[in-house]
């Protein structure tokens, strides 16, 4: 008649994959932590952080002083005469050849850039920007590594409750078999009993396959190395707390914590600088050139120089450049304006949504499971009632399909109830830290 399970058995069922000496046991922290070093997202965001780093110290550099040393030997012969200085008493037409040592250090520091000092700071709101956006990357590698290890325990319990049917089917037509040599049912129920075996077998077939698919998102998510065979070695977890939140108070965590809400708003602060540092195009700008070296016919007679030069630029009329420049900032900072407004209608629907979403799933749970229960009850009640005569098999046909689909909604209540929990901590703006510290409290 088949094993009697519980739900709990669900909850436990994990799929061992193919059993080779090299199969890796995967946790849910290991999937996570392999997902963080080799997804292409995470090294992407790594990249963008750096070349962002560069962008600004490429506008801090107009912003320093600038040094260097120069020293110089020339070697020259000049003609007078080319010059128009021909005939003078005293003067040769041909100067040279002579030789002139020189060396010295040159000193060029802006003294007064707005310009540039706005775009410097806009550089400033960058890296944060591209800081958040790491983050928020990270924590949906968090999340998709997570949801698809959650995925595989789901298709790896459909397996778990599919054999069970094939051993119950299989149970089932044998007695059907019995029944119909000793002459008490027709031999239609025999043939509907086998018609019932088989369709779990392809159900199960159908599952296997599934299950493998699924297995093979997860290892191409998480960068397991081509053909590594592996086995989940965590149950579903299921833990039911409280809701803790109101709708108020998850907003207002998202607005203060969520990585891809504080990285619009340093895109914003960056659009604004620009914006500033395109109009500074038009305010005037102080420089200081100077030098300081020895000079001389010969390296051992030489003297000291200097030369002390500083500038103030005052734009008068650029040709409406300041006022192009000005205006493409401003379409900018709309821009990002508008994208700062929509991620925060997003997030307030996010947060409703994920807090409706785990109160439904964890009631669905409960009630699932308790189908789970009744529909076994009813399956054991109507093989009696077949096994004493009272009923022909159709009924215990449909009393095996009702727990086939009891426990197909059970398991798939249990992959939602914990996809809407990190989808909380998705909505919260902490689903990395989050996630990991549930997972490794359910170890």
């Amino acid at each position: 008649q088949g094993e009697a399970r519980t739900p709990a058995d669900f909850r436990s069922a994990v799929a061992n994959g193919v059993a080779t000496t090299d199969t890796l046991s995967l946790t849910f922290l290991d999937a996570i932590d392999r997902a963080l070093k080799y997804n292409l997202a995470i090294i992407s965001g790594d990249l963008d952080i750096r070349q962002t780093r560069a962008q600004r110290l490429q506008v801090l550099a107009g912003l320093l002083p600038n040094f260097g040393i120069r020293p110089s030997i020339l070697e020259e012969q000049t003609s007078l005469a080319s010059f128009g200085f021909s005939g003078l008493a005293g003067v040769p037409p041909i100067l040279g050849p002579f030789r002139v040592y020189d060396a010295r250090g040159f000193l060029s520091a802006p003294l007064l850039d707005i310009k540039s000092l706005r775009k410097y700071q806009a550089g400033a709101e960058d890296i944060k920007a591209a800081q958040f956006n790491y983050q928020d990357a990270r924590d949906e590698v968090v999340l998709i590594s997570t949801a698809l290890y959650l995925q595989a325990l789901s298709g790896s319990a459909r397996i778990e409750s599919s054999r069970a049917q094939v051993t119950v089917s299989e149970a089932l037509y044998h007695q059907a078999v019995d029944r119909k040599d000793a002459g008490t049912v027709p031999a239609i129920d025999v043939i509907r009993a086998e018609v019932q075996w088989k369709q779990q077998q392809q159900r199960l077939i159908a599952y296997e396959g599934e299950f493998e698919k699924q297995k093979l998102s997860l290892a191409r998510a998480i960068g397991l190395p081509l053909g590594q065979n592996f086995s989940l070695a965590d149950p579903m977890p299921y833990d039911p707390p409280p809701v803790g939140y109101t709708v108020e108070e998850l907003e207002e965590k998202a607005f203060s914590q969520r990585p891809d809400y504080l990285a619009k708003q340093a895109e914003v602060r960056a659009a604004e600088l620009r914006k500033k540092s395109a109009a500074a195009g038009k305010l005037p700008t102080v420089s200081l050139d100077a030098n300081y070296g020895v000079i001389g016919a010969r390296a051992d007679a030489v003297h000291g120089t200097f030369g002390v030069v500083g500038t103030l630029n005052v734009p008068i009329y650029q040709g409406g450049r300041v006022q192009a420049d000005v205006a493409d900032a401003d379409a900018d900072l709309q821009h990002r304006k508008s994208e700062l407004a929509a991620i925060r209608t997003r997030i307030d629907a996010e947060v409703r949504a994920a807090l409706l979403d785990v109160v439904t799933a964890n009631r669905l749970v409960d009630v699932s499971r308790g189908n789970v229960d009744l529909a076994r009850q009813q399956l054991e009640q109507s093989r009696d009632r077949f096994a004493d005569g009272v009923t022909n098999n159709v009924e215990v046909v449909q009393a095996q399909e009702a727990v086939a689909a009891a426990e197909e909604s059970y398991i798939a209540s249990l992959y939602s109830f914990n996809a809407a929990k990190t989808q909380v901590a998705r909505a919260r703006g902490d689903a990395g830290k989050s996630v990991i510290e549930y997972l490794k409290g359910k170890r």
